[in-house]
């Protein structure tokens, strides 16, 4: 489950957490046990990551300073996790799952789309600096495939066409809508509710089991 290495990319020669994020890291740092300051690592890792997009060489240095670990300890906890991104990418990461159940429903075809939309390939980045993909393992949604997440969100149901109108407003600076594009609600049968369709979506069945009324 290891990430690329970033040996092969341009590192930047200097890294400091802004005011804002420095005062984050602190409080976090500051939720650990006096000498237990190293398991903060995986939240500092993901707070550079948020600022810069990415996690360089010399953002891993400054966090081995901050805890007191050896840099290679670091890079051991930053080089395992997929999450990390060990080069730079776009605005809008897309992550396209290629499990099996997103297979079987389509997901080379988001791939294909992909590639052809934004004239790039796997963990390459757009020259306008929006978009950049790449290829992952189960992101957790199997019965909504075939499914992709960009940065944050989940965006379930796609097809190329409900995936170019999700592109289309990130593009434009909008949010798209999370969850399905087909107008499921979140993983209920595609065609609607087949059982218990007389209970009202808001029922509150732990009330009645109180005793309730």
């Amino acid at each position: 489950m290891s990430a690329h290495a970033n040996t092969d990319v341009v590192q930047p020669t200097n890294f400091a957490f802004n005011a804002e994020n420095l005062e984050k890291a602190k409080k976090i740092i500051a939720r650990y046990p006096e000498g237990r300051q190293p398991s903060a690592v995986m939240p500092l890792l993901d707070l550079a990551q948020r600022q810069e997009g990415w996690v360089s060489r010399v953002a891993m240095d400054v966090i081995a300073g901050m805890l007191d670990m050896a840099p290679i300890r670091v890079y051991e906890v930053a080089t395992f996790y997929t999450m990390y991104n060990l080069q730079p990418v776009g605005k809008h990461l897309i992550q396209v799952c290629r499990t099996t159940p997103c297979w079987l429903r389509g997901s080379d075809k988001l791939t294909d789309y992909l590639q052809k939309r934004l004239g790039v390939g796997m963990k390459e980045v757009t020259k306008d600096g929006l978009f950049s993909m790449m290829e992952v393992e189960c992101l957790g949604a199997c019965c909504n495939a075939p499914m992709v997440q960009i940065n944050d969100d989940f965006y379930e149901d796609l097809t190329p066409e409900t995936l170019g109108k999700v592109l289309d407003e990130l593009a434009a600076g909008r949010k798209p809508q999370t969850g399905p594009q087909n107008g499921r609600r979140a993983s209920m049968a595609e065609g609607g509710p087949t059982i218990l369709q007389e209970i009202p979506i808001s029922y509150d069945m732990t009330r009645d089991l109180a005793g309730g009324k």
